[in-house]
This record gives structure tokens, C-alpha cells and sequence, in this order.
């Protein structure tokens, strides 16, 4: 019997640990947790032990490709709300992927873009390159590549750990969300807008 292909490997363990990823509708299914979010919109659903477990499955999925395909082994973090127990979050998983200094991201996206994943390019932020997961209807992931231990790594970690760390921070910042979700259901933009100064003041305040 020929040995399963790297994609079926990948799907067959997913499915092991409670987690199977439908490639043709780009959505991550479970009996107890569903991921995917039409792009735009802005809903929020209870913090999930799993989630956890389906950002290892999925950094190990790439750096599994990585792997093959000859590339230098990136950094994987789990960020945003999904990364924080107990907070509310809208359920797509974001994760930080970063590469070591002076070195080519392309290669990287291409291995990702070979897993499913469609490039968005910087989206603004300078040194970022920003893949997703899924289709409009269901986004399920997020991938942010960029210098391990630039800007945008470090101050995504910051504001994460100071989240895991305060449990004050997280009924704010879960406050402030559900705000913000009521105010602009439909403007995923204005919603990430809103959250932003809140963001820039927890980072501010750990520097002190």
C-alpha cells in the first residue's frame, strides 16, 4: 500500500486530535469549537481550551513544509485574542511566524501559499507579509511573517503576555470588544481602529 502523501498525513492527524480542516471550504470543523469568520464581519464567541492545540497543529502543519522543503526553521508564536484564556475573541487564530535577519521571505510565502493560504502582502504594515486561511466566507487563520524579533514581533508578544499576566487587562480589553463588536458588526476596519489606543497604552505602559 503506497504511504500517504504529506497533505493526507497532515489532514489524518488534524482529524486525530479533533480537528479536521476542509480544504474546499476552507473551514475548520469540531464538536466542540468551530473556527471561521466571514471577512468583514465582526463577531466574538467565548474563549476555547482548544484553541491552543489548533495553533500547534497548524504551526507544526508549516513547519512541517518548511521542513521539506529545505528552508531554515521560522519561529512560530500563537497571537491575538485566541492566544489569551478567558478572552473573548473573534474566532480566527492569528499566528507570528519569524525569520531569522536577512533573510528572504519569499520562500516562506510560497511554501505557505502551497498550503493553502493566500497572500495578502504587507496590508500596510511595513516588514509584515499577511497570509490567510480560507475563504471569504470562512477566514480561519491568520499569518503574519516578519523579522523574528522586529517591531511587529515584539510588541505583539508584549501586549499578549501583559494579557496573560493582568487578569484586570482582559475584562477591560473583553469590555472594550464587546463595545466595539455591538458599534460595528459589519466594519471589521473601524473595529481594529477602535481597539488601537487601548493597544498602543499597555504597550506603553510595560516599557515604563
Amino acid at each position: 500500500m503506497p504511504s500517504a502523501s504529506p497533505d493526507l498525513e497532515d489532514l489524518l492527524r488534524l482529524k486525530q486530535g479533533n480537528l479536521w480542516l476542509g480544504k474546499s471550504v476552507g473551514r475548520w470543523h469540531s464538536t466542540n469549537m468551530t473556527l471561521g469568520l466571514r471577512r468583514g464581519v465582526v463577531r466574538l464567541v467565548a474563549s476555547q481550551p482548544t484553541w491552543p492545540g489548533a495553533f500547534e497543529a497548524e504551526a507544526n502543519r508549516l513547519r512541517k513544509r518548511m521542513l521539506i522543503a529545505g528552508l531554515t526553521a521560522v519561529t512560530f508564536e500563537h497571537i491575538g485574542s485566541t492566544a489569551v484564556p478567558g478572552l473573548i475573541a473573534k474566532p480566527i487564530l492569528d499566528l507570528l511566524a519569524g525569520y531569522g535577519p536577512k533573510t528572504d521571505p519569499r520562500e516562506y510565502i510560497t511554501v505557505s501559499v502551497d498550503a493553502a493560504y493566500e497572500h495578502k502582502g504587507p496590508q500596510g504594515v511595513p516588514g509584515r507579509e499577511f497570509l490567510v486561511l480560507g475563504g471569504e466566507e470562512a477566514r480561519t487563520h491568520h499569518l503574519n511573517l516578519v523579522e523574528l524579533e522586529g517591531d511587529f514581533w515584539r510588541s505583539h508578544l508584549l501586549f499578549r503576555d501583559s494579557l496573560r499576566h493582568d487578569a484586570s487587562l482582559v475584562e477591560a480589553y473583553a469590555s472594550l470588544k464587546r463595545e466595539l463588536a455591538e458599534r460595528y458588526p459589519a466594519d471589521r476596519e473601524a473595529y481594529t481602529a477602535g481597539k488601537e489606543h487601548f493597544i498602543r497604552e499597555v504597550i506603553r505602559a510595560d516599557h515604563r
